[in-house]
This record gives structure tokens, C-alpha cells and sequence, in this order.
């Protein structure tokens, strides 16, 4: 019998993780940015698209300025209260030297203890138990967000049932689609940039990302039947009429809460990987962290 790889059992484990941070962000989530500060949220790969969908959420709640930034394009000297950085293993060269160079403080999320990021950083929260052994990143992001959405008010009861549904959909048909573009408003826009790279990294395949309302802006163009177009969150007005009269499939879990139709695109990566007869733990040309000389 083939083993099952351990992205599936990590995908599994996100509902009761989300459950766990949001029941303990008094223990998790003190030191984060209070209501009004103006903050600057950074990441890596998916964790940059993390720090988006906070940043826009924190602003579309009321609760100060949020930027994002991918750690190697933080505007060096622009005033910020703190600056939230997110890395799983700690080590990622590009947030490492953001750290040394501000004198900003810096609140660090990670899973890996005794990594130089908890040296650095003037505040560390550890999401160890959130931690994975695959490459591809899928419980430590959607409990980081998850965390994040908690400091901002947020109740993540229905979220995380909802990812208990999320797992047990269907989802051979649509790791059978040729392409898929992922589309997003606000705060889902992180989203949908996530689930366009998971695909990107566990199966090798072609997927694009947009803010909904730019999708008609030319990317609509190769949508087409046999592919497909997910939406997270509400779509636009006449968005879904647009697709539909391209013949592409539309993929919207209109009763999900936008995290947990990412678990569904978790398993849908993991299952075009498989079947494809690749290894979604282990991408080519990827490696836990990107560490330069």
C-alpha cells in the first residue's frame, strides 16, 4: 500500500488546529498589534500571501494602516508601530535581514524552535505544534491566518467547521481540470494567490491568481471549457455570467468561509499531484527555506 503522503494528514488537521489558536489567543496572540497601530505584515512565499489577506482584513475591520510585503521588497525606513513577520522555519534569508536592519519592532511568527528568528525578533509567537514535515506549506499558513484573524475580533468556530466540511468534498473532478485561475476580493486575494501556488508546487501545474474585479482585464481571455476559475469570497456583479459564457468551470463554495475553500484547493493540489505520479511532500527545486549566502 502507498503511504500516504504527509500533506494529507496535515491538510486533516487544520480544523481542530484553528479551533486551538482561537480558543488560546490569550496565550498565542498577546503580543500582537493593537487597534490603531500602523503596521507593515511580511512574509515569504505563502507567508507574504498570509500577510496580505491580514493586512487587508485588519483594514477593512477598522483597526489601523496594514501593509504587506514580500520580505525582500520591505520599503527600508517608512514608519511602522511593529512589523508582524511570518516564516515557518525561521531562517528565510530575505526576513532574517529585514529583522538586523529595523529598528522597528518586530513580532515574529513561527514553528521552529531555537531558529534564529526567535533570537532576532523583539517577540516570538510559537506555533510548533502547527509545524509539517512536507515542503509545501498548507496547517502552519491557515493557523497563522487563523491566529491573526482571532487578534483582529474574529470568530473562527464557523471557519473551522467549515473546514471540517471542506475535507470531505469531492474533489477528483476538479484536479481534472486542465487550468485553473484563482480570483479573490480584499483580503481573499491572499487566498487565492495561495491556492494558485499550491498547485504550482505540488503538481507542476498552471495557475494564475487576480483580484476579481482585474480578472475581466485581460486574464479572462484564456478561460475556456476543461478549465477553471475559483472564487474566494463574493465575486463581483456579473463576474460568474462572464465565466459562465466561457464555458469554464466555476468553482465558488459560496457557504464555506474563504479558508476553508482553500483546504479544499489544499486537496485538490495534492490529489492533481498524485495522479500525476509526483511527490507533493518533496516539489522540484524546493527545499523547506530559501537560505542565500
Amino acid at each position: 500500500m502507498t503511504q500516504q503522503p504527509f500533506v494529507s494528514t496535515e491538510i486533516a488537521t487544520q480544523p481542530d488546529l484553528w479551533r486551538q489558536v482561537s480558543d488560546g489567543f490569550a496565550q498565542y496572540g498577546g503580543s500582537l498589534p493593537k487597534p490603531g497601530r500602523r503596521v507593515a505584515a511580511v512574509g515569504c512565499g505563502t507567508s507574504w500571501f498570509m500577510a496580505m489577506a491580514y493586512a487587508a482584513l485588519r483594514e477593512d475591520l477598522g483597526q489601523g494602516e496594514t501593509d504587506a510585503f514580500a520580505g525582500s521588497e520591505f520599503p527600508a525606513g517608512r514608519a511602522y508601530d511593529a512589523i508582524v513577520v511570518i516564516s515557518r522555519s525561521g531562517t528565510t534569508t530575505e526576513v532574517l535581514d529585514l529583522i538586523r536592519a529595523t529598528d522597528v519592532p518586530t513580532i515574529a511568527i513561527t514553528a521552529t524552535v531555537d531558529s534564529p528568528i526567535v533570537e532576532l525578533a523583539d517577540h516570538t509567537i510559537m506555533l510548533d505544534f502547527a509545524d509539517e514535515q512536507s515542503v509545501v506549506q498548507t496547517r502552519f499558513a491557515t493557523t497563522t491566518l487563523a491566529l491573526l484573524r482571532a487578534s483582529l475580533g474574529e470568530d473562527l468556530s464557523k471557519a473551522a467547521a467549515d473546514a471540517q466540511t471542506a475535507l470531505t468534498i469531492d474533489v477528483d473532478d476538479l484536479a481534472k481540470l486542465e487550468q485553473v485561475t484563482y480570483i479573490g476580493t480584499r483580503w481573499t486575494v491572499g487566498l487565492a494567490h495561495e491556492a494558485a501556488l499550491k498547485q504550482r508546487e505540488a503538481a507542476s501545474a498552471w495557475t494564475e491568481a487576480y483580484p476579481a474585479m482585474d480578472y475581466r482585464h485581460g486574464p479572462i481571455a484564456i478561460a475556456q471549457p476543461g478549465r477553471g476559475v475559483w472564487v474566494f469570497g463574493e465575486p463581483p456583479a456579473g463576474l460568474l455570467d462572464d465565466v459562465n459564457a466561457t464555458g469554464a468551470t466555476i468553482v465558488h463554495h459560496a457557504d464555506l468561509d474563504p479558508m476553508a475553500s482553500l483546504v479544499v484547493a489544499q486537496r485538490v493540489a495534492v490529489a492533481k499531484s498524485l495522479a500525476l505520479g509526483l511527490n507533493p511532500d518533496q516539489p522540484r527545486s524546493l527545499s523547506r527555506s530559501v537560505i542565500l549566502d
